[in-house]
């Protein structure tokens, strides 16, 4: 049974391919003038999930108005960096 993590690992491995070129899991790559890891599974699991919690973070501050902790900031960019997602920050 395919499930969710495993339909936004494949994406995730799509947009590297198409943004980065062949590389082999575990290796790098240089994106945004950051060096990125093609992560494994799990690896892609923990971001991914760390990733979805600061940015509803980031909604929930922006939403009420609210002054936005640096830390948040460069979380959002990092993750956003290595799972190859547009930064919206």
């Amino acid at each position: 049974m395919v499930t969710s993590m495993d339909a936004e690992y494949e994406a995730y491995l799509e947009r590297f391919e198409k943004t980065l070129g062949p590389c082999e899991v575990g290796k790098y790559a240089k994106h945004n003038n950051r060096v990125i890891k093609k992560l494994r599974p799990d690896e892609f699991a923990a971001k991914w999930k760390e990733f979805q919690e600061v940015d509803g973070a980031y909604a929930e501050i922006m939403e009420r108005g609210d002054t936005i902790n640096d830390v948040i900031v460069k979380v959002l960019r990092e993750r956003s960096d290595e799972l190859l997602l547009e930064r919206r920050i």
